[in-house]
């Protein structure tokens, strides 16, 4: 096992069970009667974590592989149904640990954020399509950047420019992009609390005088490219170097943490399983800042 990894799941463990003792009421609900889980919700986090980053997208045979190499730090392991009915009920307790370690790295206070949307398929075949449960939510869509119509629901992110996750949103395949993004800033107001002079980088799809007003009004500067038929926009010299950038963050999701192969057969099993790769890349991130190890390359030294 790298000694990294060994590392990185201590200080994750540490983290969300001190977490967890000042705020109990995180902890997904059980009732007050009963017997007392074998696996702590700080190791459930700690094992989600440690499964993505890892590469393993069948918890089958995670849970094998972790049997075998990791009882010295999970002296016990739930079977597969327990681990995925636990993970399931732990999404919020997740959300508010990617909160909680993005805060504690010295990168949330960057003043420039990249938005940007990438797909996440959640079938192929027609019959797929048909019998799924994702039915009525997931749908047909169109990636641009890849040339290619999918099936599935959309991941829109905020980041900084080192891939840290500030807001994210998993929304239709068709869901308007500033529509969402102006959602994701309502929700939390307190996003932008103390930011006068945040600068928000994105794509051609992130247009419209209404909503770049309403950008405005929050103290956010958008930078973007022209559409066809405007005039040059400011700092549009930026976008050829900052392009390869966001690409490699969506690739980190992709490629090392494998977005697109969550084998998520549910709305629950396919939020837990975003989740669970956002919250990798930050606790890679909120590591490697900590310790003062190299933030753009935060998944590949962990890699195994």
């Amino acid at each position: 096992m790298n000694a990294d990894l060994d590392t990185l799941a201590t200080a994750l463990f540490v983290k969300t069970d001190d977490l967890l003792k000042s705020s109990p009421h995180l902890a997904p609900w059980r009732p007050t009667v009963g017997i007392a889980p074998q696996l702590s919700d700080a190791e459930l986090v700690t094992l989600a974590v440690m499964q993505a980053m890892l590469g393993f997208t069948s918890e089958a045979r995670w849970l094998r592989h972790a049997c075998a190499h990791l009882r010295h730090l999970f002296p016990y392991l739930p079977k597969q149904p327990g681990y995925n009915k636990r993970l399931r009920k732990a999404a919020g307790l997740i959300q508010h640990v990617i909160r909680l370690l993005a805060v504690n790295t010295t990168l949330w206070s960057d003043d420039v954020w990249v938005v940007d949307s990438t797909p996440v398929e959640c079938g192929r075949s027609r019959e797929t399509v048909k019998r799924s449960d994702l039915a009525g939510w997931a749908e047909y869509g169109y990636c641009a950047s890849h040339s290619r119509f999918f099936w599935g629901l959309r991941l829109h992110l905020v980041r900084t420019l080192h891939g840290l996750p500030i807001s994210f949103a998993l929304t239709r395949a068709k869901a308007d992009e500033r529509e969402t993004l102006l959602a994701m800033f309502e929700v939390e107001p307190g996003l932008l609390t103390g930011r006068p002079d945040q600068t928000l980088i994105g794509d051609k799809s992130y247009f419209g005088r209404d909503f770049e007003s309403q950008l405005a009004r929050w103290g956010i500067l958008l930078v973007r490219p022209a559409r066809k038929g405007e005039a040059e926009r400011a700092g549009s010299q930026l976008f050829k170097p900052l392009r390869q950038v966001i690409e490699s963050i969506n690739e980190s999701f992709k490629g090392q943490l494998d977005l697109e192969r969550h084998h998520g057969r549910a709305p629950g099993g396919v939020m837990i399983r975003v989740l669970q790769r956002i919250l990798a890349l930050t606790a890679a991130i909120w590591h490697n800042d900590r310790t003062g190890q190299p933030v753009m390359c935060a998944l590949t030294a962990y890699d195994h």
